[in-house]
């Protein structure tokens, strides 16, 4: 889970570096963000219907969380391996063309060992119980994250800039971060599936008919009026998350600290850091606990209500000259 949430943390730190010091244009870098996740989105149906038919003696998810694993860690490297002297749209394309491969792996790794995940007990309790306790390993990616901006743009780390920074601080991230990722299929045990006969033939096919279904099961759970709800809420809850974690590194140079990367100092780590710490310690804990006494759904409708104040502070205590303000909001 480390791994898991330490790709997608470390690559949100440093895509700033695309714009702040790459001269990317604002377009090519939402594109950037965009298009990855559209072919995401493509890839983890397909990815999901070939974990859940494979007929192996290692079981069905093992073996690409190892190979999706190694991608990641691979990819990651190589994607930013990228140069000033470049033209931007040798860069753009390079990048562009990395991160999609990168993605890939991405899906490879992250949908098989997510159902590992959901696999470990058919307990209602328990699954809460595991999620959170991976929730909580996963959420120190966001605490260690974040001080990668400091390291990037520090003259002491990197005296020939941040764009020399990424390429060799991506080594220090892909490496070890693809041997965490292997960790689950070198060492949690999956049931021989070779003699399996109620799984579908894995081919262009029933691939094709599985997206079919896909789609006709996912007509059908939106005909649900309380599936909609939650589908909503999910997608406005991350939206918000979204948006303001990618722009966080922008708002503090920029508008507290007029432009001046070097003058914010550890404020960007900060922002990111202590939101984390906060999570890992006190909500995730305590959203558990307390779903467990009053349910699920009331849990989520009061830690909701909550945030909400927390997303409307921000517009009061983003303060220039005052950044010390918005740790304020983190309780929230």
């Amino acid at each position: 889970m480390l791994a898991n949430q330490m790709f997608p943390a470390a690559l949100g730190v440093f895509l700033v570096v695309l714009v702040q010091d790459l001269g990317f244009s604002p377009l090519a870098w939402g594109f950037i963000f965009f298009a990855p996740r559209v072919f995401d989105a493509i890839t983890d149906p397909i990815m999901g219907f070939i974990s859940d038919n494979t007929r192996s003696r290692w079981g069905r998810r093992r073996q690409y969380v190892f190979v999706g694993g190694l991608i990641l860690g691979i990819s990651y490297i190589v994607m930013w391996q990228l140069y000033r002297e470049n033209s931007l749209s040798y860069n753009f394309t390079y990048f562009m063309l990395c991160s999609l491969f990168f993605y890939l792996g991405l899906t490879i790794f992250s949908v098989p060992y997510v159902a590992m995940g959901y696999e470990m007990s058919d307990d209602f309790h328990e699954r809460t119980n595991i999620m959170a306790v991976a929730q909580f390993i996963g959420q120190w990616a966001w605490v260690i994250a974040p001080w990668f901006w400091v390291i990037l743009y520090s003259p002491e780390w990197f005296p020939d800039g941040p764009d020399a920074g990424v390429r060799q601080l991506s080594v220090w991230v892909g490496i070890p971060c693809a041997i965490l990722a292997i960790i689950p299929a070198i060492f949690i045990k999956s049931p021989s599936t070779v003699d399996r006969d109620d799984f579908q033939p894995i081919n262009i096919g029933a691939i094709g008919g599985s997206l079919g279904t896909i789609w006709k099961s996912t007509l059908q759970a939106f005909a649900i009026p309380q599936f909609r709800k939650l589908a909503f809420a999910t997608f406005l809850i991350f939206n918000s998350f979204n948006i303001i974690a990618t722009f966080t590194f922008f708002i503090i140079v920029h508008y507290l600290f007029d432009g001046q990367a070097d003058k914010a100092g550890i404020w960007p780590a900060l922002h990111g850091c202590v939101g984390a710490i906060i999570t890992t310690f006190l909500v995730i804990p305590l959203v558990a606990a307390v779903s467990k006494i009053i349910g699920k759904k009331k849990t989520f409708i009061i830690s909701q209500g909550i945030s909400v104040i927390g997303y409307v502070l921000f517009w009061f205590l983003f303060v220039p000259g005052k950044p010390y303000l918005f740790l304020v909001v983190f309780p929230y």
